[in-house]
């Protein structure tokens, strides 16, 4: 709820009012009031970039639930798609074999609803976060009944409702050679066809996309390419592919991110950069990507800015992500949608991931919900 009140209507709202409310109703109503006031004073991602491409963020429960004070005026007034960070994961929404749990997923679809968002899927299929149940089936009849009663069930629920979908997650290594799953094992690569005709025939209005890290990377760029066109050429419905963009801020590679949007826009499919995000902190092992299990040891080292991001560092994040959307606005005509895997950098992943317990600065908001110099960078590009 947003309150435009000025002085003289709250004093006079007082009057009448104080002895109806007690006072952590009145403390709520004053932090509300503040809270809207700060966020209505900054700049609009979403507005700026209406005429280019959709603007996304990933939410986690207490955003869905609007419980986080934070971010119940900045989602809505920052971006216009969303996508869920982990409710709509086997192991959430599915997790027996004859058992679905909903409650999250229908409370995200009614927040998307209540503020005329656009609502992504993720994800239908993925070989990470299954159920227990899955990784004991041993049979491909067993295995192929589990994906049609799936997908058919998550997706049907909310046809007409979530507009686009991750189908197929992470279905590739770095050379671009499938990668080793439970999947592959037992269906063959057929199941990459199979789950993107289910997933079409349980909600046919919803864009359907193929999700994966690195992708913009010359040789998972060809194995991402070359799987969707063996796709296409069934006739089976895919109609985007999504470049998740997990990016270090010393090493994003600019020419390989374009001419992915530019080699998988041929293919005839919108392109979305789906999981947005630049880690500030030191690399262990010159590690490649984003697989979730994957975890290494802590140390200082590794942990060089638990009080804050210096100066410098701020500036170079910010050089990043003007660079980035440079190249964005460039090729706006491929690109459906930009999202933020989180909405500040306490929400990050990246405090967990390789390492567990560290402090990452990776996105345009910082922890207490104010606009970095990244995200002025981002917005400037628009004003100019």
């Amino acid at each position: 709820m947003k309150l435009f009140l000025n002085t003289k209507i709250v004093l006079a709202l007082s009057a009448v009012l104080i002895m109806q409310i007690d006072n952590d109703k009145i403390a709520l109503f004053a932090s509300c009031y503040k809270a809207d006031k700060t966020i209505t004073q900054t700049p609009s991602l979403k507005q700026a970039y209406q005429n280019d491409f959709l603007i996304g963020t990933a939410l986690n429960i207490p955003q869905i639930e609007e419980k986080e004070s934070g971010s119940v005026f900045l989602i809505p007034q920052q971006f216009n798609a969303i996508t869920p960070e982990n409710i709509m994961k086997c192991e959430v929404i599915h997790p027996v074999w004859d058992k679905y749990n909903f409650d999250l997923a229908d409370k995200y679809v009614e927040y998307g609803k209540k503020h005329s968002m656009f609502l992504v899927g993720h994800t239908l299929i993925w070989h990470s976060q299954l159920s227990p149940f899955v990784s004991k089936i041993k049979s491909a009849d067993s295995l192929m009944q589990f994906m049609i009663n799936h997908i058919t069930t998550v997706a049907g629920r909310y046809a007409g409702k979530i507009k686009s979908w991750d189908v197929v997650n992470e279905a590739l290594n770095e050379d671009g050679t499938l990668r080793k799953s439970i999947f592959l094992d037992l269906l063959g690569e057929d199941y990459l066809r199979k789950a993107f005709e289910l997933a079409a025939k349980a909600a046919p209005d919803a864009e359907l996309y193929y999700n994966d890290y690195n992708n913009e990377q010359p040789k998972k760029r060809a194995g991402a390419i070359a799987l969707i066109k063996k796709i296409q050429a069934t006739g089976t419905k895919i109609d985007g592919v999504g470049i998740q963009g997990h990016w270090k801020v010393d090493g994003i590679p600019f020419d390989d991110i374009e001419k992915s949007i530019v080699e998988y826009a041929e293919l005839g499919l919108k392109v979305s950069i789906t999981e947005l995000d630049i880690t500030v902190l030191p690399n262990p092992w010159d590690l490649q990507g984003a697989d979730v299990n994957q975890n290494f040891p802590g140390s200082p080292f590794m942990n060089p800015y638990p009080s804050g991001l210096p100066d410098s560092l701020q500036v170079k994040l910010a050089k990043a992500y003007e660079n980035l959307f440079k190249i964005f606005i460039k090729h706006k005509d491929k690109i459906e949608r930009i999202t933020f895997w989180g909405v500040n950098d306490g929400q990050s992943w990246l405090n967990g991931w390789p390492i567990k317990g560290r402090t990452n600065y990776p996105l345009l908001f910082d922890r207490n919900f104010k606009p970095k110099p990244a995200f002025d960078k981002v917005i400037a590009l628009k004003s100019n």
